[in-house]
């Protein structure tokens, strides 16, 4: 079989990145906005790893920023941008959220030095 046919996973780095903003979206408390409906972080992890494997099928994304501009940053239904709201703040673009989380996820790494 042709490498060509094979869709592409998320580098190790990316994934890692692309997992570990999914559990602090989960972990948050925070509430997710999905096409007008408020949802609990699981189920917003839940929605967003299947668009993770539909991007990853279609070769579409290898950074984790690809994967919030696309897929965790709107409705691929409605084009509607995804919201996040978390307790007593004003809601705001997922984008946005999940870009903060991951410059703090990248440096809370960076802090704790190599792994090995």
């Amino acid at each position: 079989m042709p490498w060509a046919a094979h869709a592409a996973p998320l580098p190790p780095a990316a994934r890692a990145d692309v997992d570990a903003l999914l559990t602090r979206l989960q972990a948050s408390g925070c509430e997710f906005n999905r096409n007008g409906s408020w949802y609990a972080g699981a189920e917003a992890k839940a929605h967003l790893l299947k668009k993770l494997d539909y991007l990853e099928g279609k070769d579409m994304v290898s950074t984790a920023e690809q994967f919030i501009e696309r897929g965790a940053s709107s409705s691929s239904m409605s084009g509607k941008p995804y919201l996040v709201r978390c307790a007593g703040k004003a809601p705001v673009e997922s984008a946005v959220w999940l870009k903060a989380e991951l410059q703090q996820v990248r440096a809370a790494r960076a802090a704790s030095g190599p792994q090995r």
